[in-house]
């Protein structure tokens, strides 16, 4: 019997996410890298499947991701990830985040017997995946896509979450083909503060095409030439899952595109998206006539 095939397999805990906006507002949601990427690719047109870990009493996956489009795979686990998210202004650019639970780690042996084109990492917090699996997984037929955030975002034993540097960055960068930061993190591994410094450096460390995301515009590296393409979201209601939306965007266009087309669908797509709490929930055609609306004539 052959293999299931799919353009991206989507790694990452869920989160049981308690958010509280600047005016106090509270609200609980299934939240994590993994929802926000799944919706995108997906929702997209892209043949997607997610593995995820959870405590199986603590939400309905099936609820969470039916509209997604998405195949799901899990595995039950002690814990389930948990963060609560305090915001601090209407822009959601300042926040204060706490794990509250933290899942079991991924293991290599763990995932879908499935053939894919992209093993996409969407972890939340150090130790959701070792530097050993990212080797592992570069040994196989896909690309391997990493969001460095899941590698730099500690859990302190208080619940804290505090950033560190990837100790491994230097003899591990070079089996990610995909690397995305924001413009913090890439400050963080490489002690740039400009982005296009960052991204030089980060791929003279080994990474093969680096997507810095900030909150102005979005910007791609290939040990080439420097691509950018603006952020154009009128409102900022959806501004979590930014960069998760973004990233999935790019990678999955890839497929099929060059650098400039991917990175312009996928500022249009995450520009969109943000202008709606919660994850993507439109189609491919609602992207090509946000382009035409907002992007018309840009020239990357």
């Amino acid at each position: 019997m052959s293999k299931m095939e799919y353009d991206t397999l989507i790694i990452g805990p869920v989160s049981l996410d308690h958010n509280i906006d600047h005016q106090g507002n509270e609200y609980q949601e299934v939240g994590g890298a993994i929802v926000q990427s799944g919706f995108a690719a997906s929702r997209i047109g892209h043949k997607t499947a997610l593995f995820t870990k959870l405590n199986p009493k603590d939400a309905d996956l099936e609820k969470a991701f039916e509209a997604s489009g998405a195949e799901l795979y899990w595995k039950a686990s002690e814990r389930t990830t948990s963060i609560r998210n305090q915001y601090f202004t209407a822009d959601k650019e300042t926040r204060e985040c706490k794990a509250i639970g933290v899942c079991d780690p991924f293991q290599i042996e763990e995932l879908p017997d499935v053939s894919t084109r992209i093993y996409h990492l969407a972890g939340l917090i150090y130790g959701d995946f070792s530097s050993e699996m990212i080797e592992a997984l570069s040994r196989q037929d896909g690309k391997v896509a990493v969001d460095v955030q899941c590698l730099l975002r500690h859990a302190e034993p208080d619940g804290s979450m505090v950033f560190y540097d990837w100790a491994d960055k230097t003899t591990h960068l070079q089996y990610i083909d995909f690397l995305k930061t924001d413009a913090a993190e890439a400050a963080i591994l490489t002690g740039e503060t400009d982005r296009v410094e960052a991204a030089k450096k980060l791929y003279q460390w080994g990474a093969k095409e680096i997507m810095i995301t900030h909150n102005t515009e979005v910007l791609v590296y290939d040990g080439k030439e420097i691509f950018t393409c603006p952020i154009k979201a009128r409102n900022l209601s959806g501004r979590t899952g930014r960069g998760d939306t973004c990233f999935s965007g790019y990678i999955t266009e890839r497929l099929q595109k060059n650098i400039p087309e991917a990175l312009l669908f996928a500022s249009a797509l995450v520009s969109l998206k943000m202008e709606t709490v919660g994850p993507f929930r439109g189609d491919r055609a609602d992207v090509e006539e946000y382009i035409k609306s907002f992007y018309d004539g840009y020239i990357l």
